[in-house]
């Protein structure tokens, strides 16, 4: 049985969706709703989708699917218990985005220090050719300072980001370091330890205990703006 936020929820997204085409956004959700924050959101999509009602698609502003609903849930129905459900029409498979498809992707601001990637995450979503992104999921982030510019990454670029927690030597990832710092560098191991090193002879490179470095991305592609 669905709890009552999360009946409001699904019917909220339904109307959104029947409107314009499009899901709500985290914020949109959460002033509906009357939430204090948007892991209350969060927790009754987590909800929602491990029960099948819902899906999120990967790489897509705004990226879910209604699968199922109670049956009297509509854009137009008031509120009601029952917990009988209908199966929604699956739509067919999804074709490969053409070169010129254009997909948003979370943009958490500014990679710089002491600041983990957690605690960068916004409501901003950044446009980005489908082209440039592969398959998984994606955020991106504005390149602070000069300690990449030999790998062709400036001040100000936006880094593409594909979330993983893994990477092989000589990958360009986002390391979170001692839980505080977050930078962007080459990956390397040796003798035990992992090296992160800058693409810039000014800076050193910098040595750390495997626990201390935690991979939350590797560089997908850049997005770089002409003034």
């Amino acid at each position: 049985m669905l709890t009552r936020k999360q009946h409001e929820l699904i019917r909220y997204i339904q109307a959104k969706l029947e409107e314009t085409g499009v899901s709500p956004s985290f914020e949109e959700m959460k002033e509906a709703l009357d939430l204090k924050s948007k892991s209350g959101v969060h927790r009754l999509i987590s909800a929602l989708e491990e029960r099948g009602f819902i899906r999120r698609l990967p790489n897509r502003a705004r990226a879910l699917e209604v699968l199922k609903q109670p049956e009297d849930v509509s854009s137009k129905a008031p509120f009601a218990k029952s917990d009988n459900v209908v199966e929604l029409k699956r739509p067919e498979p999804a074709r490969p985005s053409p070169a010129n498809d254009v997909i948003h992707i979370p943009l958490h601001g500014r990679i710089a220090a002491g600041v983990p990637i957690e605690a960068m995450e916004t409501a901003a979503m950044l446009p980005v050719p489908a082209a440039l992104l592969g398959s998984g999921e994606h955020y991106a982030l504005e390149v602070s300072g000069d300690s990449m510019i030999d790998a062709g990454i400036l001040d100000g670029d936006y880094a593409l980001i594909r979330r993983t927690d893994t990477a092989r030597d000589g990958e360009i990832v986002v390391a979170l370091v001692r839980g505080e710092e977050a930078t962007l560098k080459y990956l390397r191991r040796e003798s035990g330890r992992v090296r992160l090193d800058p693409a810039n002879a000014a800076y050193e490179p910098q040595l750390y205990d495997p626990s201390e470095v935690v991979v939350q991305g590797k560089l997908a592609g850049l997005l770089r703006r002409y003034h």
